[in-house]
């Protein structure tokens, strides 16, 4: 029953990452990936919505949910969470799994896909477009290093004191920081993502998460690299979500070349569905998507058996 789960924790060289399973292990393997500072329980109510005869792996990115965190004095890169991916799939014993990413996760699994296309054999993608675009002003790409260094720095200057909260202003506060999460949504979340202390909960993450360091590309460059899989991949972006066309904001500019650029040139082997919802539709609204990707797999599935 994909409503049952069980908890796994994989060593790795700083500690552990950890992750949740749904399904049987002998099924076609789905490997879940979560966005910026969320964690494995954004997968909770799409899961046991999907097809019953895969096995789905939802991993914590270290610093976040329950693995543990980066080493003293790291930064977070992009590409580390990729290795992370590698890392889990190595202990998992996967040769070849389907890569399924919401937002940020999204990033890691295209990512994934370009380094180890031989790995995947599909990609789903959960309000992402795959990439992070870069600058295309050169002072400001500069800018954008220099301030991640600062604030690695500034962290390290002021030692962390992990504030506590009462179960009610620790959901408001990550409600207030996040518009699309539904109290719902943001309890699920938070019931992985923070720690029950006798002072109260404590939030898990790493607040080094926020420093990440990007890998930026052109839109040249991620319309080429999206030509290089030879596996099939879907996209699924909301109405009301930080991807749709129409709806750019200045922080996600580049999504409106890249979509336009699948649309036109990348059709053989994408399919980009847009829904109603907004950028957590897969928590808040889980209905609205389980059905698109249910006969992404399946038919997939259907493929292999033939």
């Amino acid at each position: 029953v994909l409503g049952m789960f069980s908890e796994l924790k994989f060593p790795v060289p700083w500690g552990h990452v950890a992750a949740k399973a749904w399904g049987p292990s002998e099924g076609h393997l789905v490997l879940c990936l979560h966005g910026w500072l969320d964690n494995a329980n954004t997968f909770e109510k799409l899961i046991p919505l999907l097809p019953r005869d895969c096995y789905y792996v939802a991993m914590d990115f270290p610093g976040h949910g329950l693995s543990s965190h980066r080493p003293a004095g790291s930064h977070y890169h992009f590409l580390d969470y990729v290795s992370d991916v590698r890392r889990v799939a190595a202990a998992l014993q996967w040769r070849r799994f389907t890569l399924m990413g919401h937002s940020m996760g999204g990033s890691v699994a295209a990512m994934f896909c370009f380094l180890y296309p031989e790995m995947v054999d599909k990609l789903i993608l959960l309000e992402s477009v795959g990439f992070l675009l870069a600058p295309e002003d050169t002072e400001e790409w500069l800018e954008s290093k220099r301030i991640v260094i600062d604030k690695l720095l500034s962290l390290e200057a002021k030692p962390q004191t992990a504030k506590a909260w009462s179960p009610e202003a620790a959901l408001q506060r990550l409600l207030e920081a996040n518009g699309h999460l539904t109290a719902e949504g943001g309890a699920i979340l938070l019931r992985r993502g923070a720690t029950e202390t006798p002072a109260g909960l404590v939030y898990n993450r790493d607040m080094r998460v926020r420093t990440q360091i990007r890998e930026s590309l052109t839109v040249e460059q991620c319309v080429k690299l999206l030509q290089k899989p030879q596996h099939r991949v879907l996209i699924i972006v909301a109405q009301d979500g930080l991807l749709t066309p129409h709806k750019i904001d200045s922080e996600h500019y580049f999504a409106k070349a890249l979509l336009e650029a699948f649309e036109s040139t990348l059709k053989e082997h994408i399919q980009l569905v847009e829904v109603p919802g907004n950028h957590f539709v897969h928590l808040n609204e889980p209905e609205m998507v389980s059905g698109i990707i249910s006969n992404f797999l399946m038919a997939q599935s259907a493929r292999a058996r033939l």
